[in-house]
């Protein structure tokens, strides 16, 4: 998500961040860099203009907090320079209930698995109660789709295969949904591959029909420029009230999120950032400004683990390592637990100063393996794997579609880090927990950053 964006601020302002005094020709220098590399990144030309002039006026005559160097301080000034950009204040949906949404968009944007996502999201967030309204009448994949994703998170569904007319559609889908008593109302709209007078019109009379709260927008984030008139012509057209920014971890370039708000004057609320249900979060401008200028999203990351991790799993993990009682099925347990916070690419992404480091196929299917040897095992030879030797060696081998060398390297890592825990359990040991502890939290469970497989 937005790596080349990172990686070419990242580039123009690694040379100010030393710098003892500002200057007009090392500002100059670093600003010129900053336009070029948001142009590259599919930054609209007037946006990445303005956001320029904006940071040079700031940093002239700005007096230099004595705490920090003069190019830390353009740093910070670029960050939330950033942040407005991406739109600043809250992104927050109305607060009501019932709520009613209905989904605009390009064909192919997004909106239906967005809708299902949402769905999802506010059910387990704000303990809403969804009803999916299926109003495509144009894609038969549509509908079905829409009522495979109610089903999944056992939503209220409507749909009508026979019927034509959007209007009623809706209408009916609404009288469905009170009978059901859904408090959350999302019509799933048709889309075209281009904006055309038909599709204007269609959204306009449903719009009247159903008199939703909010009217989010899909936008596919590798459309880029033209994602960010897509976001301005409908807005004109239906007053959007948001949104929605799919596929963002498919596009490197990003620049779309950082004209929408601008371009469009409609804030970005959500963003899906890859294909698994639980891949869609709220958008925080400022979070995504740290993020794209390689300081990471702790905030986030911690957030993620608080909700996916299981407090007393974590605290009985950490009392196991310290007393150096770690096995193979307490590590399969801390893997399923790491898991369920994402992708290790997303995870990655979220740390500071680790934007740069790619987490790619290989390093998932590394993890899936070293999963896959360890559930080949019985529960004994987890607990004791000094009972792993020839035939054993060899039918976990099988089992897990690996190699006996790459059973026994797993098996030698592993043994290392046991015997790391044990010298862990000295005095100076005790020290660096807690020293670890008090920083990272209990929400981690303290999981080593060097565990086999990861």
């Amino acid at each position: 998500m937005l790596e080349n964006l990172t990686d070419k601020l990242g580039s123009a302002l690694r040379n100010l961040r030393g710098v003892g005094k500002l200057s007009e020709d090392n500002m100059a220098d670093a600003l010129k860099e900053v336009r070029q590399a948001l142009l590259s990144a599919d930054v609209h030309f007037k946006v990445a203009r303005e956001f320029v002039a904006e940071v040079k006026a700031r940093c002239v005559g700005q007096e230099v907090l004595k705490s920090v160097t003069p190019g830390q301080q353009v740093i910070k000034i670029i960050h939330d320079e950033l942040a407005k950009l991406l739109g600043e204040g809250a992104t927050e949906l109305e607060d009501k209930k019932p709520l009613r949404i209905m989904m605009v968009g390009l064909h192919g944007s997004g909106k239906t698995t967005s809708s299902g996502k949402l769905a999802r999201y506010l059910a387990k967030k704000r303990d809403y109660r969804p009803a999916l309204i299926a109003c495509d009448v144009y894609r038969p994949a549509a509908i079905d789709q829409l009522e495979l994703l109610a089903k999944n998170e056992a939503c209220t569904f409507y749909g009508d295969r026979r019927e034509k007319d959007v209007v009623k559609i809706g209408k009916r889908g609404l009288d469905a949904a009170k009978q059901a008593e859904a408090n959350l109302i999302i019509f799933d709209t048709a889309g075209r591959l281009q904006i055309d007078g038909d599709l204007i019109e269609e959204i306009k009379r449903l719009k009247t029909a159903v008199q939703p709260d909010e009217i989010l927008l899909v936008a596919d984030a590798a459309l880029g420029q033209e994602a960010v008139n897509v976001a301005k012509h409908f807005h004109e057209a239906v007053q959007c009230t948001g949104i929605i920014l799919t596929k963002l971890d498919g596009d490197a370039r990003g620049g779309a999120a950082l004209s929408m708000k601008t371009i469009s004057n409609v804030p970005i609320k959500f963003m899906g950032t890859g294909e698994k249900p639980d891949e869609f979060d709220v958008f925080h401008p400022d979070r995504m400004a740290s993020r794209i200028l390689g300081m990471g999203d702790v905030v986030s990351l911690v957030e993620k683990a608080q909700e996916t991790i299981d407090q007393d799993e974590a605290e009985r993990m950490a009392e196991k390592m310290r007393k150096a009682d770690f096995n193979l099925e307490d590590f399969l347990q801390q893997m399923q637990q790491v898991k369920k916070m994402g992708s290790l690419g997303s995870l990655v992404g979220m740390m500071p100063g680790m934007s740069g480091v790619e987490v790619g196929d290989e390093e998932e299917k590394k993890m899936a393996r070293t999963e896959a040897i360890i559930r080949s095992m019985t529960i004994q030879e987890r607990r004791a794997p000094r009972l792993l030797r020839g035939s054993r060696l060899k039918r976990i081998a099988n089992g897990s579609g690996v190699q006996v060398r790459d059973v026994n390297a797993l098996l030698k890592q592993f043994s290392q880090m046991q015997k790391m825990m044990k010298m862990m359990r000295g005095g100076k040991g005790r020290k660096m927990m807690k020293a670890m502890q008090s920083q990272m939290g209990s929400a981690s469970g303290g999981l080593p950053s060097n565990l086999p497989g990861l």
